[in-house]
């Protein structure tokens, strides 16, 4: 029971994920994007060395299409796989076996996979396709985090009767360097995507901060210093 966005930045590309499920520790199963290649996703009964190997070929310059075969062809089991790749370009691929359990099945467009499966139903997917595309000039991380939220504003995980809540989430974006520009989760909480976006704004506040700390260490102001600017502000 997982839902999740792909995302690339048409104007900037840069790429990432969001992603939000009922399972425990998700962010570990999302750290599946690169620098200049592409992000991908390997979910439902997931097969964590796809996205190993999705971003290595993708680092490679083999385009979505050429990496979804790849993975289905080199699996058993693809057919219980649920599988997003978008590379360099902003080109999608996805897929969904049939031995993948619930609602699940995915929306997809220039530079972007809106994926679920264990879903109350299509409309999941297709808000979640909504939420990414609702602001296309702020920025990647907000887009990701609006689309997860649309998702659970549909329904989320489950069934009509049985919803199942978010109880961890995760947000990763990269640009131009080899470590994330963002790279924020949640585990075991009742209202997972809630707190992510919590956690999203109270971070933006340091970005800038912790990005000039490292490249200018003599003149930067202490946490606690920073802090009380902060505080000042609001």
């Amino acid at each position: 029971m997982t839902y999740t966005i792909l995302g690339r930045c048409a104007k900037t590309g840069r790429v990432g994920i969001g992603i939000a499920t009922f399972s425990i520790t998700v962010g570990r199963y999302a750290h599946c994007a690169r620098s200049n290649a592409g992000v991908t996703i390997s979910q439902a009964f997931a097969n964590e060395n796809n996205n190993a190997i999705a971003l290595r070929l993708l680092d490679q310059g083999f385009s979505a299409q050429a990496v979804l075969e790849h993975l289905k062809a080199n699996d058993a089991y693809y057919t219980y796989r649920q599988i997003g790749v978008i590379d360099r370009t902003g080109a999608a691929a996805a897929y969904t076996g049939p031995g993948v359990r619930g609602w699940a099945g995915e929306v997809a467009g220039d530079n972007y996979i809106a994926t679920g499966n264990g879903l109350v139903g299509q409309h999941v997917v297709a808000a979640i396709a909504r939420g990414f595309l609702a602001e296309p000039d702020t920025d990647l991380e907000h887009r990701l985090l609006m689309g997860i939220e649309y998702g659970r504003d549909a329904g989320g995980q489950g069934t009509a009767g049985d919803h199942k809540p978010e109880r961890s989430s995760a947000l990763l974006v990269y640009s131009r360097h080899v470590h994330p520009d963002i790279d924020l989760r949640v585990d075991l909480h009742a209202t997972a995507v809630e707190e992510l976006r919590r956690i999203y704004v109270e971070y933006k506040q340091y970005e800038a901060y912790y990005r000039y700390r490292g490249e200018h260490p003599r003149g930067a102001l202490s946490q606690e210093a920073f802090m009380k600017t902060i505080a000042a502000v609001a």
